[in-house]
C-alpha cells in the first residue's frame, strides 16, 4: 500500500459531522441524558469563576468560542471529550442543579462589569435569551468511526494541556476504547483502592493524587514488571505504550494473575515499612514525600524477591529498604539522568540483591 492509500484508508475510518448547537440545546441534550459528561470528567471541571464569568461575558457579547467534540455512542448518545471547561461552566450558570455545583454569580467579566455580581435569573429575559440562542461548532465523531481512533482523537486533543494530568488523560482516554479500555479502568480503580496499597503511598502529595497519581503508580508497577525493555527515557511516553498496548490486546495482561501479585507485593510491604516504603532517609529517618524511582525499585525488587522466594522477614525487609536507599549505587541510579534502562535496573537490582543477602545471612 502506498502513502497516498494509507492515508485515504486512515481517513476513511473515521466519520465526523460538524453542525452548530445552540447552548440552550446544550443544556437540553445534557438534561435528557441526551449529551452526557462523564462523572471522571466532571472531576476534572477546573476553572476558575473568574474563567467561567469571562466565557459567559464572551457568549453575551458574541465573540468566537472555539469548537467542541462529542463522540456519538451506539445508542446515538453524544458524550463530550473536549470542551468540558465551556460546556459545564455554561451549564453551571443556566442550570446548576444538572451539575450539582452551587449557582456561578458572575465574577471577572472586565468588559461589561454591570454583569459581576449577577445570576443567570437576575439578567434581563433578552439576555437570557441571547446567551440561550448562543451557537458553538460541534464536531461529532460518528459511532461507526474506529474505537482506537476515539481513543486517539480524545488523546491528542487534550494531551499538552495544563488542565488534564497524564493519567487523567489515559483513564479518560480508554474510555474510547470501549470493553476493554472500561475493564482495564476499573482495574486500577480497584488496586488503588486495596488498603494496602493506600498504606505504603500515603507519602503521595495531595496534588498528585488529586491528578490520579495513585493510578499512575498503579500503572507504573505493571510498567516496570511487564514493560522494562520498552522503556527509552520518557516515562510518560513509556506508560502511554503500555497502557495502549494493553487496551489493544497487543500485549497480554491476565486480570486474576496481576491482581495477585500486585496483592502479594503490597501486602508485604505494608507488613515490613508501610508508609515509608518510597521516601529516602537520612539514617532510620523517612524524608520528603513519595519519590516514583524509589517506588519503582522497591516495589519490583519485592515482586521479584518474593516470585523466587528469597523474600527476608519483614522487619529485615524493612531495614534493606532503608539501608540500600542510601547506598551511593543506589543514588547513583536515582539521580540526574535515572529514567533509562540501565538505571531503571540498576535500582530495581539493589534492592533485590539486598533482600536475597538478608535471607540468605
Amino acid at each position: 500500500m502506498d502513502i497516498v492509500e494509507d492515508i485515504d484508508q486512515s481517513i476513511g475510518e473515521v466519520r465526523t459531522e460538524s453542525l452548530d448547537l445552540s447552548f440552550g440545546e446544550i443544556v437540553n441534550l445534557h438534561a435528557n441524558k441526551e449529551l452526557i459528561i462523564h462523572p471522571d470528567y466532571q472531576r476534572l471541571f477546573r476553572w476558575t469563576d473568574d474563567q467561567k464569568s469571562r466565557l459567559i461575558e464572551s457568549i453575551i457579547l458574541e465573540l468566537p468560542v472555539p469548537q467542541i467534540f462529542v463522540i456519538e455512542n451506539e445508542d446515538g448518545v453524544l458524550e463530550l471529550i473536549d470542551g468540558l471547561q465551556r460546556v459545564s461552566s455554561v451549564i453551571q450558570f443556566i442550570e446548576p442543579e444538572k451539575l450539582g455545583l452551587e449557582p456561578l454569580r458572575l465574577d471577572g467579566c472586565d468588559l461589561i462589569t454591570s454583569l459581576n455580581g449577577k445570576l443567570f435569573s437576575e439578567l434581563p429575559l433578552t439576555i437570557r435569551l441571547r446567551i440561550k440562542r448562543s451557537s458553538v461548532r460541534t464536531i461529532m465523531i460518528k459511532r461507526q468511526s474506529k474505537p482506537f481512533l476515539k481513543y486517539e482523537m480524545f488523546k491528542r486533543l487534550n494531551t499538552g494541556g495544563a488542565i488534564l494530568a497524564p493519567q487523567e488523560i489515559r483513564n479518560c482516554s480508554a474510555r474510547m476504547i470501549g470493553t476493554s479500555g472500561d475493564n482495564f479502568y476499573a482495574f486500577l480503580k480497584e488496586c488503588a483502592n486495596l488498603p494496602d496499597f493506600k498504606v505504603c503511598t500515603e507519602t503521595l502529595s495531595q496534588s498528585d493524587y488529586d491528578k490520579k497519581g495513585d493510578e499512575e503508580l498503579i500503572l507504573r508497577f505493571f510498567a516496570a514488571k511487564n514493560f522494562s525493555a520498552q522503556f527509552k527515557g520518557s516515562v510518560r511516553d513509556w506508560l502511554d505504550s503500555y497502557m495502549e498496548s494493553i487496551l489493544l490486546e497487543s500485549v497480554a495482561f491476565d486480570y486474576e494473575t496481576e491482581k495477585k501479585q500486585f496483592d502479594q507485593v503490597f501486602n508485604f510491604l505494608a507488613a515490613s515499612i508501610g508508609d515509608g516504603a518510597f521516601v529516602k532517609y537520612r539514617g532510620n529517618n523517612p524524608i520528603g514525600a513519595l519519590a516514583p524511582a524509589y517506588y519503582e525499585a522497591v516495589t519490583i525488587g519485592a515482586w521479584r524477591s518474593l516470585d523466587q522466594q528469597f523474600a527476608p522477614s519483614h522487619e529485615l525487609a524493612k531495614q534493606c529498604i532503608i539501608n540500600t536507599v542510601q547506598t551511593e549505587a543506589f543514588r547513583n541510579n536515582t539521580g540526574p539522568g535515572a529514567n533509562s534502562k540501565e538505571k531503571l535496573e540498576g535500582r530495581i537490582s539493589a534492592i533485590m540483591h539486598s533482600f536475597k543477602e538478608a535471607h540468605d545471612a
